[in-house]
């Protein structure tokens, strides 16, 4: 019976009771949405790479190498020699191995130099594999397969031509103009970084550092020229067992013959978020803040509204409701309220989830699930739910007092 008297009351004063209950949905929904996106996000940015055991490169710190390796950002300290990535290559425990070679550029974006085991092997999100929306790998030495920002952004299609710059600033004067090469692919959208990088051969990379007498030899007879890169920046590693990850990592950086440093990415990965969790902190200090205006908000409609139920207050006062009646009343109506407000904004967040999952993913890396019925957002919402009642204390206390000094005669 309360319920539905709460309802009715509700429903009587529905103007302000709709502004009230659409400031509170957008609040949780900030709020709800912040929380999803940053556990989420957590997950999109480890899965930023996938399947890969260890990362291979010269001793730098970590953290350095993760940046420079997998987010294309920084640079090397040196390079490991070609030799060295051929015996990670050939080691038994080593089911496949991707070398890296950066330090060019292309009007701001970067060049891996790589091989096909790239294409086959380098995994992102869920283990998806990259894939070619136009075009080919590479299969000659003056081919390149750019990502789709570059696509995108520089207005490339297949069969144009580039031309690469030494160094990884967005302006260069040292640039390789003898050796244009020709875009044979362009990669699907990933939303990691894959998407703003070319992608050329190690041969490629070799034959553009030549002097200029070799490289115009080299155009004219391409086998009169060999071919064979002098070191790598970086190498990926998988391994045919995953219990031998931490025994392979320690025999990489134990190897006094051949200074190298092996990280894992996952490892580094964590190690990267935590750096970043203060801007997580807060965006959810700002949705809290929100969420608190609103419940305030919320509080304030219904004690503003007591004035204007006097009589009704009066009239269930004849009817036999005592103060406590009148006191559950209002805290139900609050109730009432931040329950639909909890609906709403899950059912509006799922739907926009489900549809903007893709573009999402596509376009900012984020890789978020619909689903949002998990134990952390049950948790909030309970919160939320508990917040609220709380807050509808003021407004539910005062019309216990006006209760106690209301009759119908006072208001007749």
């Amino acid at each position: 019976m309360l319920i539905e008297l709460a309802v009715k009351s509700l429903a009587s004063r529905r103007k302000s009771v709709l502004l009230t209950f659409m400031s509170l949905v957008i609040s949780i929904s900030v709020l709800i949405s912040v929380e999803h996106i940053r556990s989420q996000a957590k997950d999109s940015f480890n899965r930023t790479i996938a399947g890969v055991d260890l990362i291979v490169g010269a001793p730098s710190g970590q953290l350095n190498l993760l940046l420079y390796s997998v987010f294309r950002m920084g640079s090397a300290t040196s390079n490991i020699d070609y030799e060295s990535y051929q015996k990670l290559k050939n080691n038994d425990q080593v089911e496949w191995a991707i070398p890296m070679s950066l330090g060019d550029s292309h009007r701001g974006f970067r060049v891996l130099g790589t091989d096909e085991n790239y294409f086959k092997h380098y995994k992102y999100g869920n283990k998806q594999t990259l894939a070619l929306s136009q075009g080919e790998a590479f299969s000659s030495l003056f081919e390149v397969v750019i990502g789709a920002d570059v696509a995108q952004r520089l207005k490339y299609k297949v069969g144009d031509s580039v031309v690469i710059a030494h160094g990884i600033g967005s302006t260069s004067f040292s640039k390789h103009d003898n050796t244009p090469f020709k875009i044979s692919g362009v990669l699907a959208p990933t939303g990691t970084p894959v998407d703003k990088t070319l992608h050329v051969s190690l041969n490629a990379i070799e034959a553009i550092h030549l002097p200029l007498s070799k490289q115009n030899l080299l155009l004219k007879n391409p086998a009169a020229v060999t071919l064979k890169p002098a070191s790598v920046t970086a190498v990926m590693l998988g391994l045919k067992s995953k219990f031998m990850t931490f025994k392979i990592q320690r025999d990489i950086n134990n190897d006094q013959n051949d200074r190298l440093s092996a990280i894992l990415p996952g490892v580094a990965l964590t190690e990267l978020w935590q750096i970043l969790s203060t801007v997580e902190n807060i965006l959810t200090g700002i949705s809290i803040l929100v969420l608190i205006s609103s419940l305030f908000g919320l509080s304030t409609m219904l004690l503003m509204t007591m004035q204007q139920r006097s009589n009704e207050i009066a009239v269930l006062r004849v009817l036999g409701a005592g103060p406590m009646i009148l006191f559950g009343l209002v805290l139900i109506e609050s109730l009432v309220v931040i329950l639909l407000a909890n609906l709403t904004a899950l059912t509006l967040l799922s739907g926009a989830l489900v549809y903007l999952s893709d573009w999402l993913a596509v376009n900012y890396g984020l890789f978020l699930s619909g689903g949002l019925l998990n134990w952390r957002i049950l948790e909030l919402v309970l919160m939320i739910t508990i917040a609220a009642v709380i807050t509808a204390f003021i407004p539910a206390i005062e019309a216990y007092k006006q209760a106690l000094h209301t009759s119908l005669s006072a208001n007749s």
